[in-house]
């Protein structure tokens, strides 16, 4: 996946289309559980590879793998959204029977999300629990590492630390 990166930062077409077909998918199903709306979950992944175009040069595969470097912008731009709807949710309460009828994923979507999501699941329940509460609640939760301290009461370098170690335990649990 590294060299489709590379070859993005060339500005390849092919090599851009390859990447989407081979992560798409994948990104989707991350943005739906963070996100909890396919609506918003959508606009995000397009909003990722718009990033991924423009951004691909940057990457770095001293820095991380490029798996990790797609799920972080994802994750981030997941983070915006919610933050832009909380903002929006605030003004207007209309809307959530919309928003829950937004919610229902497509077959094809449910079938990949079930075997991605069973991985995770499996992955995080093997997870040390400091980790994995920390994980999910910025993860999942959309909340920032001193959030999370506040949250749980424990000092945020030991929540960056396990927050760190278990994403590594989890890549390395995902990979094999």
């Amino acid at each position: 996946m590294a060299g489709l990166l590379a070859a993005c930062a060339r500005q390849d077409r092919q090599a851009f289309q390859r990447l989407y077909e081979m992560t798409s998918s994948q990104l989707l199903a991350c943005l739906m559980r963070i996100l909890r709306n396919r609506a918003l979950a959508e606009d995000a992944l397009q909003d990722v590879y718009v990033q991924v175009w423009r951004q691909a040069i940057r990457f770095e595969r001293g820095r991380g793998s490029s798996w990790a470097w797609l799920i972080a912008i994802a994750r981030y731009r997941a983070i915006d959204l919610q933050r832009r709807e909380r903002r929006l949710a605030a003004g207007s309460s209309d809307d959530i029977a919309e928003m829950a009828a937004d919610e229902e994923p497509h077959d094809s979507l449910m079938a990949l999300g079930h075997h991605a999501a069973a991985a995770l699941d499996g992955c995080l329940a093997a997870l040390q629990s400091r980790q994995r509460d920390c994980i999910l609640l910025s993860y999942q939760n959309g909340m920032t590492h001193a959030e999370v301290a506040d949250q749980i009461g424990e000092p945020l370098g030991s929540v960056k630390s396990w927050i760190r170690r278990g994403l590594t335990a989890l890549r390395r649990c995902l990979e094999s």
